[in-house]
């Protein structure tokens, strides 16, 4: 598996994979797209709230939103199409989740990204939209955010 991951973080150097454009509708009814998060640095985060890790990675992904936000730096969870939608929208408010939360019905977010196959799955996104990492599991938050200061610093 670290060869795998090894060999994604090399394939980036030259040329970054473009991340898919989607829109979607925010918890709140607000409707949005990745497009109009160009110029920002994007974490989209796959989870459920049925899964173990996705619950016990929220509050580091609340922490490193809060950190970064006023700098440029956005977060959308994507709660995966198996999620019930009164669950979701539960932690969300339960939590004071701090970013967007979506609900990928038909599962067409998720199919658009590569390999989110588990959850938690997460992407980083740079500011012209490419991805820079993916990370299965909870991520070591110390490592993600040296990769998101280098990325806001990134012209």
């Amino acid at each position: 598996m670290a060869l795998g991951l090894v060999g994604f973080a090399l394939a980036g150097c030259g040329g970054r994979d473009p991340a898919p454009n989607f829109s979607y509708t925010l918890l709140d009814g607000q409707k949005a797209s990745t497009e109009s998060m160009r110029g920002k640095v994007l974490l989209v985060n796959f989870w459920a709230t049925s899964c173990v890790t996705c619950v016990k990675e929220m509050p580091g992904l609340m922490a490193t939103h809060r950190k970064f936000q006023p700098r440029g730096f956005e977060t959308l969870a994507v709660a995966m199409s198996y999620d019930p939608p009164a669950y979701v929208a539960n932690f969300a408010q339960s939590r004071q989740l701090p970013f967007g939360v979506v609900i990928d019905n038909t599962g067409a977010i998720a199919n658009a990204f590569p390999d989110v196959r588990l959850t938690p799955t997460t992407y980083l996104i740079d500011k012209r939209g490419g991805i820079v990492k993916r990370y299965v599991g909870e991520p070591n938050f110390a490592e993600l955010h040296a990769l998101v200061e280098k990325l806001l610093a990134e012209a």
